[in-house]
């Protein structure tokens, strides 16, 4: 029985970010790389330089399938 074969789904669906955007966030978490981590729609962004408790605004320098990767601006 076929169903249309393999589909590769490389993309997780809509992001809630664009890269090139600005958003206001609230930085809850830390990585373990040190970085800020806020989340839109669930969507996780990691903020360069953001600490816990911050509410910066911040531009996506890049939007990958998982997360996003922003800057305070």
């Amino acid at each position: 029985m076929s169903y249309g074969g393999f589909r590769r789904n490389d993309s997780f669906g809509p992001k809630p970010v664009e890269t090139g955007k600005e958003y206001d966030v609230r930085v809850t978490e830390r990585s373990q790389r040190g970085d800020g981590i806020a989340r839109i729609q669930g969507f996780v962004i990691f903020v360069k330089n953001g600490k816990v408790g911050d509410s910066p605004k911040i531009k996506v320098i890049s939007v990958g399938n998982r997360f996003a990767i922003g800057e305070i601006v």
